[in-house]
């Protein structure tokens, strides 16, 4: 039975790496001894696996693996029980994972019940496509396809426009709109300290799809909805509606 979380944010202003997420996490983990962790959106992948690490093992007591010291990746991910995707730059996390071939079977693992926790460019790719990320292309992928974990796009550290910032070019929302208007697809912005947690098959009696954590700016709901003509806040279930709807990419 699929488990997902899937974080906005790793780190909140002021706050160290993941603390906002404490009480989430502890129970998405649960009694999960070890974590695989999968630092290919950045660049130096021991550093960073090493501060996961710190920050899992500190507050969880959980072990943390790096899945770049793996002799077999695909085995690795094959037999993990908890997956942990971090955030960086979403193209040379896309670029890497096709690369080797990771990609099925991480979607198999997770099928088959293995636990997929992402946070920022490891939220990006279980959207079907990379299409909405805020990422500089630093390298170009095979394909912008992602894990599709989830059947809509999804825009991390959404922002909402400020009248009074000065800033006279594209907000965040325009450039979504951009994208809906080639693509008849559901865009979930989920703002800084917001997370979404999924549990089961959607379509089934046990599914649930709740979005959680708060904003940063605690004038605002976690979530804010974009769909063709719509635009609008989305309170935490709702967004159990936006499974089993049929979407549509590069729809002319």
């Amino acid at each position: 039975m699929p488990e997902l979380l899937l974080f906005s944010n790793s780190t909140n202003s002021g706050s160290s790496y993941l603390e906002h997420a404490q009480v989430p996490v502890a129970e998405f983990l649960g009694s999960i001894p070890e974590v695989l962790f999968i630092p290919y959106a950045l660049a130096d992948h021991d550093a960073y696996t090493a501060k996961v690490a710190s920050a899992l093992s500190a507050h969880h007591g959980v072990r943390t693996v790096g899945l770049h010291t793996a002799a077999n990746q695909q085995a690795a991910v094959e037999s993990a029980q908890a997956i942990f995707v971090g955030g960086g730059n979403t193209f040379r996390l896309v670029n890497d994972l096709q690369r080797r071939g990771l990609y099925q079977p991480i979607r198999d693992a997770v099928a088959g019940g293995t636990r997929y926790m992402g946070a920022s460019a490891g939220t990006n790719i279980a959207a079907p496509t990379i299409r909405t990320t805020n990422d500089m292309p630093i390298l170009e992928p095979e394909s912008f396809a992602a894990l599709d974990l989830v059947p809509f796009q999804i825009n991390l550290h959404y922002l909402d426009p400020n009248p009074e910032s000065g800033h006279a070019g594209e907000t965040r929302e325009d450039r979504i709109g951009e994208f809906l208007e080639e693509n008849d697809v559901a865009v979930l912005g989920l703002r800084e300290g917001s997370h979404l947690r999924l549990s089961g098959t959607p379509g089934t009696a046990g599914f649930t799809a709740t979005i959680g954590g708060e904003a940063v700016d605690k004038a605002q709901l976690p979530a804010i909805l974009f769909e063709r003509g719509i635009k609008r806040n989305l309170p935490g279930g709702a967004v159990r509606l936006l499974f089993g709807r049929k979407y549509t990419f590069d729809r002319k």
